[in-house]
């Protein structure tokens, strides 16, 4: 098969962890053929979505990793499978990178995870569609809504719709002495909308990322830990990454999601799971594959090949 990733440039992987290199590995190992491309390598000209895709030849090598072919400008349908593995952020590029791979599924494109269902999901909000696993949870840009849950909880951790890595999250108390400066900045002057979450002291055993992978939880989750003197356990802050045996619970939100996300064209999904509760839905780029192989030993790369393959069959 031809397995063609819509990825960031490919030099600024760190192979050593990078979950897309994992995905790349293994569908090599498996003899498909790995192609690469960018946003901005695609385009509609007379009505076809084409993108000038190069074919990608692993080196083995951990630094310099990979060659890679002249470009090929190729009709998007002309692939067996298109891998969207951009990172966030979800801005209006990214928007309309999704309705540039929704036209080529019109024409027979098979595209995962699907385009609509990136766009149905934000990765903050998603979890107000279950409401039975989350925190106390506030969306607003008012000050004074932020002000009265602050109040009422005592200890939040406010977050940016549309972040990534831990980026622009607060913890806040009532007596910070910098509460007006950050909700005023956080918030543009009550123009941006905020999340807003009962602070889970459970985070000081790990924020869990728990992979589903069609449908199904991986057997083993990576909890990342916070650094001294840090509320965010994500690894771009400065986590550490443990992997460890799903809980029940945890397995409980996974087989309770799995499901509902699948059918909606989700492959791949990161759920974030703080103590026994469900604080994000990542849908974009799902990361931890290499973590959680290299500490548990479970194949994560090949279990995605296994329903990538099963998908495009379908």
């Amino acid at each position: 098969m031809r397995i063609a990733f819509l990825a960031d440039p490919l030099d600024g992987f760190k192979t050593y962890k990078d979950s897309t290199f994992a995905m790349m590995r293994e569908a090599a190992a498996r003899g498909h053929t790995v192609l690469a491309f960018e946003q901005r390598d695609m385009r509609v000209l007379d009505g076809r979505v084409l993108a000038d895709m190069r074919v990608i030849n692993l080196t083995g090598d951990a630094h310099d990793w990979y060659r890679a072919e002249p470009a090929t400008t190729l009709g998007l349908p002309e692939v067996d499978a298109i891998v969207m593995r951009k990172d966030p952020p979800f801005d209006s590029e990214y928007l309309y990178a999704t309705h540039l791979l929704e036209a080529a599924e019109r024409q027979g494109a098979k595209v995962f995870n699907k385009p609509r269902a990136l766009r149905d999901n934000n990765e903050k909000l998603a979890i107000l569609r279950f409401p039975q696993f989350i925190a106390p949870t506030l969306v607003s840009s008012r000050d004074d809504d932020i002000r009265a849950f602050l109040a009422e909880h005592g200890d939040v951790v406010l977050k940016p719709l549309d972040g990534m890595g831990g980026t622009g999250i607060f913890r806040l108390r009532p007596d910070d002495p910098n509460l007006g400066a950050i909700l005023e900045t956080q918030t543009r002057n009550g123009t941006v909308s905020l999340m807003v979450q009962r602070y889970l002291p459970a985070i000081k055993d790990g924020d869990k990322r728990v992979l589903l992978i069609g449908g199904k939880p991986v057997d083993w989750c990576l909890a990342r830990i916070p650094k001294a003197g840090e509320t965010r356990g994500n690894l771009a802050a400065g986590g550490t990454g443990v992997a460890r045996p799903l809980t029940a619970r945890d397995r409980e939100i996974g087989e309770a999601l799995g499901p509902l996300l699948a059918a909606e064209g989700l492959l791949l999904v990161g759920l974030d799971v703080i103590g026994d509760t469900l604080t994000e839905v990542n849908v974009t780029s799902p990361t931890c594959f290499q973590e959680i192989t290299a500490q548990s030993g479970i194949p994560v790369a090949g279990l995605f090949m296994d329903a990538l393959e099963a998908a495009i069959q379908a």
